[in-house]
């Protein structure tokens, strides 16, 4: 294998556990990480402590703090930075990234204000100046860094881009599907973390397993309205990056967003569960964008709403689930 020059952006736990994977691929890879910290604990004891303790490091993968460096010769770049953050960085990183480069976004969610997925984001900043692809699915950096089977799938609409990502990633343990509707890949990814944030507020209040499973049908029901919505296609979320997705992160409590609403159930409030977080729960802005979306688009995100009413109006869980369920009786 040829091996060459990849930059991975973005040093939390998903982000080291791809740099890892591609650094035991045999490929040269630069991780950047804002933190001094974690760029120390990666160079002098091989590990990020920070965001993924006990994962020995491949020796090939190389910490810096600095976007140059870690952009110096790169033709393929993952960005790994949460969604409030990737326009910032990629801004800064412009000068620095090759015409010729693909970039893949590894990152789920939606930037607050514009309403637009990591790759839109990274198209308006980087002005069409590199092919982008995006990269989402089931998969806990923990369980993949332990090297168990995962699948997930990469999108692009670029042939040649999500080829090359899906031969980039590709391991005999970390299965990649190709799919051409990045639209729906990215929204599946970004939307059931708000699903997987009721669904742990779900459990909780102790309301059980026919309660999860209904979120989870509903939830999944909701998310393809606004996908289509948005022009992805329907089919979409019922494969990886939709349903499968859904699914862990909604019974897991491997799981961030449904960490936080189990800890809401439980009687805490969401900023105080935030604030004692060191990793970004995606979903709790992502839940502030999706609606807006859906108020935008004139669509009915029963979920969504219930959600976005308890972690930004404070309303009761308990009377947040009475109105989901005494909601005007429909058709399914």
């Amino acid at each position: 294998m040829t091996v060459e020059k990849i930059a991975v952006i973005g040093a939390g736990s998903w982000g080291t556990t791809l740099a890892d994977l591609l650094a035991c691929k045999g490929y040269g890879v630069t991780l950047w990480a804002r933190e001094p910290e974690v760029v120390a604990q990666i160079t002098e004891k091989g590990e990020n402590r920070a965001f993924l303790p006990g994962v020995k490091l491949s020796e090939k993968l190389v910490a810096v703090a600095s976007l140059k460096e870690a952009l110096k010769e790169s033709k393929f770049i993952v960005s790994v930075v949460p969604s409030h953050g990737v326009r910032g960085v990629f801004e800064e990183a412009v000068g620095f990234i090759s015409n010729d480069a693909i970039v893949v976004t590894a990152t789920k969610g939606i930037e607050e204000g514009t309403l637009l997925t990591p790759s839109s984001i990274l198209k308006e900043v980087l002005s069409g100046k590199v092919e982008i692809a995006a990269l989402s699915g089931p998969s806990f950096a923990k369980e993949v860094s332990k090297k168990l089977p995962t699948a997930v799938s990469v999108a692009s609409a670029s042939e040649g881009a999500m080829k090359r990502a899906q031969e980039t990633f590709s391991t005999p343990y970390f299965r990649v599907y190709t799919n051409k509707d990045i639209a729906g890949v990215e929204l599946g990814g970004a939307l059931k973390n708000v699903i997987a944030i009721a669904s742990g507020i779900s459990d909780g209040l102790g309301l059980g397993y026919n309660a999860r499973a209904a979120l989870i049908t509903r939830g999944l029901a909701e998310t393809a309205r606004l996908g289509a919505a948005m022009g992805a296609d329907p089919a979409t979320f019922s494969g990886l990056s939709g349903l499968g997705d859904l699914v862990l992160t909604c019974t897991a409590p491997l799981s961030r967003n449904y960490t936080v609403g189990f800890k809401i159930g439980g009687g805490m409030k969401h900023r105080e569960v935030v604030e004692g977080m060191k990793m970004v729960a995606e979903g709790v802005k992502t839940t502030a964008a999706a609606r807006a979306l859906s108020l935008e688009k004139g669509i009915d995100m029963p979920i969504t709403e219930a959600v976005y009413s308890i972690l930004y109006e404070d309303k009761p869980p308990e009377e947040a689930v009475y109105e989901l369920m005494t909601r005007g009786l429909k058709g399914e």
